[in-house]
């Protein structure tokens, strides 16, 4: 089998990363030149910068008025950890699990929390658990996008607005590029590494009226470090959804952080943002529709993410291999990419089936993404040629 020479066309920005993320079109680091480094967070001017992001944010998303937003340590995992620990213990809990992050919760839930009324309800990679068997009479702990496995919740029409619980939706790799519910939700997470391509380490925390409520009413079993406290004296510490942070963040990733909102707020918002993402969506799904040797690790269209596309490979002499095959497989087309400066970190996650995952949230260019699907095509063939014996590769 003859090897093809590799396409001409690369993509201008070979970032796919599933987190941190593509930067926004066009920046450098010309764009965070005003961070307010050297400088106080609780200073006047640094802290109006984080409150700042606190606004654009809410805009931006349409988070309700009434709802609390807070700058957190920690990235999206101590914002999800913040909530779990700050508000779960008073009712009974339904945690889904349907990759690695919400196997993570329910983990904590159950063997570090050890709430003794916990219900897992877990669904292999590729599928979603039954919607119809959460109770909403409990608390319910969900990712809105499964980071690692490429599957979504559809919508919110599975939640009820008469809820008795509080539902808790670890949304980091949704907001901005999804159209969250937020009458339905009364806990939202995310990190700025994600859709507006951020740098790590800071997460953000939403609560509804009803978890504020649930803060200011109930005291857990257990006792909370200082860096999970909401509350003290039995009152909400206004300050942290006001920019003032429990810790010290780094002035240079809120200067970030707002150049990507503002990008946001440039390109027409939310509904654009979205619009990106699922362009890409559809140019992966064009392809994959065309090639033989691809599928989507998310069995049901209706639930696949737009932003951390999961593929696996479904070529015939593949599937054969054992799974630490298949995970050799996609290691040598990762690393085939890589080393022609295509495409940098597209495999799969350590814990999910072999394969790759491509980001395709709103930074991401439509056209660097079609310009990377002939370079798949092309190191899978090249990869498959290895296979023939160097007798036959040399006949042909």
């Amino acid at each position: 089998m003859a090897i093809a020479a590799p396409p001409d066309l690369r993509p201008a920005n070979p970032n796919f990363s599933s987190g941190p993320c593509a930067k926004r079109p066009g920046f450098t680091l010309d764009a965070l030149a005003g961070a307010l480094l050297g400088r106080s967070h609780r200073a006047k001017e640094p802290k109006a910068r984080l409150a700042e992001v606190i606004e654009r944010s809410r805009a931006i998303l349409g988070i309700p008025a009434d709802y609390r937003i807070g700058i957190v340590p920690a990235s999206d995992t101590g914002a999800v950890e913040m909530a779990l620990w700050s508000l779960l213990g008073a009712r009974g809990v339904d945690v889904l699990s349907f990759e690695s992050f919400g196997a993570g919760w329910a983990t904590d839930i159950v063997k570090q929390l050890k709430l003794p009324d916990a219900r897992v309800l877990d669904a292999p990679y590729g599928r979603l658990p039954d919607l119809s068997a959460v109770d909403f009479a409990r608390d319910v702990v969900f990712p809105w996008n499964g980071t690692t496995s490429g599957v979504r919740v559809p919508d919110g029409a599975w939640i009820p607005a008469g809820r008795a619980g509080l539902t808790i939706c670890d949304a980091t790799s949704a907001a901005f590029a999804m159209d969250l519910p937020w009458d339905k939700l009364d806990v939202v997470t995310w990190s700025w590494q994600k859709v507006l391509g951020g740098e790590g380490a800071h997460g953000m925390l939403v609560l509804s009226p009803r978890a504020v409520e649930r803060l200011l009413t109930y005291k857990p079993a257990w006792p909370l470090p200082k860096i999970f406290r909401l509350t003290s004296g039995g009152k909400l510490i206004e300050g942290v959804f006001k920019g003032e942070t429990i810790n010290t963040p780094s002035m240079l990733c809120v200067e970030d952080a707002l150049d990507g909102l503002r990008w946001a707020e440039s390109v027409g918002g939310l509904p654009a943002l979205i619009a990106r993402s699922e362009a890409n969506l559809a140019a992966i799904a064009e392809w994959a529709t065309r090639t033989p040797w691809i599928g989507f690790l998310a069995e049901d269209p209706a639930t696949r993410s737009s932003t951390s596309v999961c593929l696996r490979i479904v070529a015939p002499w593949v599937t054969a291999l054992p799974a630490e095959g298949q995970a050799e497989i996609a290691k040598k087309i990762v690393s085939l990419l890589e080393k022609q400066g295509v495409a940098y970190d597209i495999g799969a996650y350590r814990d999910a089936p072999p394969g790759l995952r491509i980001w395709a949230g709103a930074t991401v260019e439509t056209a660097d993404i079609t310009a990377l699907l002939p370079w798949l095509d092309w190191a899978f063939a090249a990869v498959e040629a290895e296979r023939l014996p160097a007798s036959s590769r040399a006949a042909e």
